[in-house]
């Protein structure tokens, strides 16, 4: 699913493979008439010479300051965090698994095939009859039905707490959709109300369905809002997944400080030969370094700001490996509907000053030594994928802090005090941050330096990942925030077919209260089916040129993840999956271990 990342390096929300290369998609954007999505793509990398040998601990470092604190297959918008999913993906298998190339990996995927009509309203999904439950029942459209169920309920308006649910309104799910139906125990008919881009519905719809298992957790058969209540109430609860489909299972957790899981004896893919994988709360980037330096860590990241000490990990054999994921991070501006702020950020030429304030490449070389690429758009310019528009790979709002003030005095605006006033408004505003991270922190200040020229005055807040993201998702409480950075998004799921329903268009559940009726029927335009590629990237680039120059987040440096792996652990370049930042941990193992269980 489409992630909110935190700015660090860890596994979050960030970027694909750090080769510095071009990522090409094999995604076919487009189908003309019937036809069937099937080709097999697994992960490409380089792999291990050295025998696998069961046994052994891998532990792998999550963000700095972030806790998991969600643990069910399906999320609402605070608890939507890669950091999260990394997790529950071990545990659960998605209906679709998307690979490093953007490609649907059907060998890891629920389903073995998807077929669909040429109008764009009729989708076959075919169930693979190898996978089961960790308790030995089949896996078959009973629980796909039961996940549609609860995803619909979920998704109401007036859902219990702790919905809704993060996707709703993304790809039609749900309300697009006016049928699903079981046709066998492995097939199940989606049926749209209106026609659709087949592989849009795909991508940003059919990729939200995760089967939970129909026959452990559906107490309430016949009523579905005590189910989802009950649901909700134990999302929280690391062990309340006992009935598992993926590689590992929970063996048991310590909020803020590790969660351990053990391999599934009964996972019908590809068996981890590893015995305990535990996920690490970090306190700090210092401390994960720490962690790595001491080997209680052997897999994690190095943020940039530590770059400079490298060489204290590669005198230990670790290996360090750069990798952009396909997406962006972001500065939010709060345009929530009875936000203070809202007047202010609706204004075009507001967003325009600030993004003049910003110096990219500054930021890049001097923060994230060239590892920070300029995003001026929706779609980063790193990697390279054939979703960017060719006229996007230079700002249209150019570093300008001397251009951006003269554009706020043109329409009233006037310093007074070092800050630009307007009546009773100032341009003086509170800028939440992720904390644990010096290079996170030292971006967020060389903006503030360059707004301060514009006579922008900011004041940084720091926050955890896990609290920022829960604040800056509540349009329920508009004026708990006014700007936010450090945090950023990637598409995998809701989403992954990048068109930005999920986040730009009015209400649109990823979004922050931006609206604009023009962007709303872009982005209904790329959702609709097209007889050739070429209409359908026309489309396409139409949404992407505007949505770029409309500002509705402001995009900051696209930064690599320096991903850090101990010498005698195994695998972890091959299948990291960079591009959607959920590795298959499956097939890490390590070397030299003893193979007793502790």
């Amino acid at each position: 699913m489409s992630k909110r990342k935190s700015h660090t390096a860890s596994w979050y929300k960030r970027k694909s493979t750090y080769t510095l290369g071009a990522a090409a998609i094999g995604l076919m954007m487009t189908v003309a008439g019937c036809g069937t999505a099937s080709n097999t793509n697994s992960s490409t990398g380089s792999s291990s010479n050295s025998q696998p040998t069961p046994g052994g601990t891998i532990t792998f470092a999550v963000a700095p300051q972030t806790n998991l604190d969600w643990f069910f297959p399906i999320s609402n918008a605070a608890a939507d965090s890669v950091a999260n999913f990394q997790l529950i993906y071990q545990m659960y298998k998605p209906l679709i698994w998307i690979d490093n190339n953007y490609n649907i990996n059907w060998n890891s995927s629920i389903a073995s095939k998807i077929t669909y009509n040429k109008k764009g309203t009729v989708y076959h999904v075919f169930l693979n009859p190898k996978w089961h439950w960790s308790n030995g029942q089949p896996i078959t459209s009973k629980d796909v039905l039961f996940s549609w169920n609860v995803i619909k309920a979920a998704s109401a308006n007036n859902a219990p707490n702790p919905w809704p649910y993060v996707g709703v309104g993304t790809g039609d799910i749900p309300n697009g959709v006016a049928s699903v139906v079981a046709n066998s125990p492995y097939e199940v008919t989606f049926t749209l109300d209106k026609p659709a881009n087949q592989h849009w519905f795909i991508y940003n719809g059919l990729i939200q369905i995760i089967p939970m298992p129909a026959s452990a957790w559906n107490k309430y058969p016949n009523n579905i809002t005590e189910e989802i209540k009950y649901l909700g109430a134990n999302a929280t609860n690391p062990m309340f997944d006992s009935v598992v489909d993926g590689p590992f299972m929970m063996k048991n957790a310590v909020p803020n400080q590790s969660w351990t899981l053990v391999p599934n004896p009964k996972y019908d893919g590809h068996k981890s030969i590893i015995h305990k994988l535990i996920f690490a709360y970090e306190a700090s980037n210092a401390a994960e370094f720490s962690a790595l330096e001491s080997g209680t860590v052997n897999v994690g990241y190095l943020d940039l700001s530590q770059y400079g000490s490298r060489q204290a990990l590669l005198s230990k054999g670790y290996t360090i490996t750069p990798e952009y994921s396909f997406g962006y991070y972001n500065t939010q501006l709060n345009m929530f509907p009875g936000a203070k702020t809202a007047p202010i950020f609706d204004q075009l030429y507001i967003r325009q000053a600030i993004d003049m304030g910003i110096d990219r490449n500054a930021i890049d070389q001097s923060v994230f030594h060239g590892y920070g690429a300029p995003a001026y758009g929706p779609i980063p310019t790193v990697p390279k994928t054939q979703f960017l528009d060719p006229t996007l790979t230079h700002n249209p709002y150019p570093y300008n802090p001397a251009a951006g003030k003269k554009l706020l005095e043109e329409h009233g605006w006037h310093e007074v005090n070092g800050v630009m006033t307007k009546g009773n408004q100032k341009l003086k505003f509170t800028m939440l941050y992720v904390s644990g991270t010096t290079s996170g922190q030292d971006e967020a200040e060389l903006m503030v330096q360059g707004w301060a020229q514009e006579g922008i005055q900011v004041t940084l807040k720091p926050m955890p990942f896990s609290t920022l993201i829960s604040v800056t998702s509540n349009p329920k409480d508009p004026n708990s925030w006014q700007m936010a950075t450090g945090s950023g998004w990637f598409y995998n799921g809701p989403g992954f077919y990048p068109t930005g329903g999920q986040l730009y268009a009015t209400n649109a559940p990823s979004g922050f209260g931006y609206s604009n009726p023009e962007e709303d029927a872009l982005i209904a335009a790329t959702h609709q089916p097209y007889s050739t590629d070429a209409q359908n990237m026309k489309a396409f680039f139409a949404y992407e040129e505007f949505t770029a120059k409309q500002l509705p987040i402001i995009w900051n440096n696209n930064v690599a993840t320096l991903v850090v792996s101990a010498s005698n652990v195994h695998n972890v370049q091959q299948y990291y999956n960079g591009a959607t930042d959920f590795p298959q941990m499956q097939y890490w193992w390590v070397s030299g271990q003893s193979n007793s269980s502790n």
